[in-house]
């Protein structure tokens, strides 16, 4: 009988399967590490991170850094029907009071808090429901993609806004309806993204390689398919915060929002301020410079994560 000769190493010989195993936890580890390093290089992650870190602080901290509360109006004996104190005219109001006497800065801190939470919560509902629609068609194919991507198609031949606009309108004023309007016009492109997402992994060697070795579709699907198709989805959900928040702005501008009016949200404080802009024009700008800087810092970071997860741009 001839005797096999010990391995090189004079160790055991190691177990099937294990370098395999070792291998892909490093290519899974080193992706995310790599997506790390490109953003941490990236100055638009550095400075969109910022900002949004900024304005989420400050609407956490509103209750502790806004002189007065949400709806106080502390200024009313300073208001005229032709003269609105403006930035540093009154002591104790550096940015000036609104035409219900409220101080400008406490309604900017509240406003931030109001605007940051409809933007997250309607992002939130509307990537939900896509990866719902968007996974039930990219699993079964059929006539349940068909199905799902013709009402996919009828909602996205319609204008963003205006379908938000719409489904506001039918849901009534508030600010849950906002939540749910915005939401609801995001659902087909979350829905379409993920679907195109999955139809793409399905065809991947490591998809044909889980087959060959015989397992079922739905555990294919759930345990390689969807968390690889799922990265593109995320990035366009960081994406749509700035728009969630204009959208938001929109809808309370034009009326759709609900409350009061001396209630501190951005987009009515823009409505409120069109008709003094002729004595009071800083009353929209001080609005719209925060909703701009806001979409701003969410966009930048957004595309700086789409940039690093991008194989094309990874590659380079």
């Amino acid at each position: 009988m001839t005797t096999l000769p010990p391995p090189p190493d004079g160790g055991a010989t190691e177990p099937a399967g294990t370098p395999e195993v070792a291998t892909l936890t490093e290519v899974r580890g080193g992706f995310w590490r790599d997506v790390y390093r490109r953003l941490r290089k990236n100055p638009s992650a550095w400075i969109g991170a910022g900002i949004v870190l900024m304005f989420i602080l400050v609407a956490l901290l509103a209750p502790w850094l806004a002189p007065y509360g949400a709806t106080a109006l502390p200024g009313q004996s300073f208001i005229t029907p032709t003269s609105i104190p403006g930035p540093g005219d009154v002591p104790g109001f550096p940015l000036g009071l609104d035409r219900f006497g409220g101080d400008v800065l406490s309604k900017l801190i509240w406003g931030a808090q109001a605007s940051l939470t409809i933007g997250v919560v309607s992002t939130a509902f509307g990537l939900i429901g896509g990866l719902l629609l968007g996974f039930l068609a990219g699993m079964f194919g059929g006539w349940v993609d068909n199905l799902i991507m013709r009402l996919v198609d009828i909602l996205l031949s319609i204008p963003n806004l205006l379908l938000a606009v719409s489904i506001a309108a039918v849901l009534g004023q508030g600010q849950l309806a906002v939540m749910i309007a915005i939401g609801a016009s995001q659902v087909p492109v979350f829905a379409r993204l993920l679907r195109a997402s999955m139809l793409q992994q399905r065809s991947a060697d490591y998809v044909l390689s889980a087959q060959t070795l015989g397992l079922g579709r739905g555990r294919i699907t759930m345990s390689h398919v969807l968390p690889n198709s799922v990265g593109p989805v995320i990035v366009q959900g960081t994406l749509s915060l700035a728009t969630a928040v204009i959208d938001a702005a929109a809808l309370s501008f034009l009326g759709l929002g609900g409350g009061l009016p001396q209630t501190a949200e951005w987009g009515r404080m823009l409505t409120y301020a069109q008709t003094e802009l002729a004595i009071a024009p800083w009353l929209a700008f001080l609005p719209g410079i925060c909703i701009s800087i806001t979409a701003l810092g969410f966009t930048l970071f957004g595309e700086a994560l789409r940039e690093a997860m991008d194989p094309r741009t990874r590659a380079r």
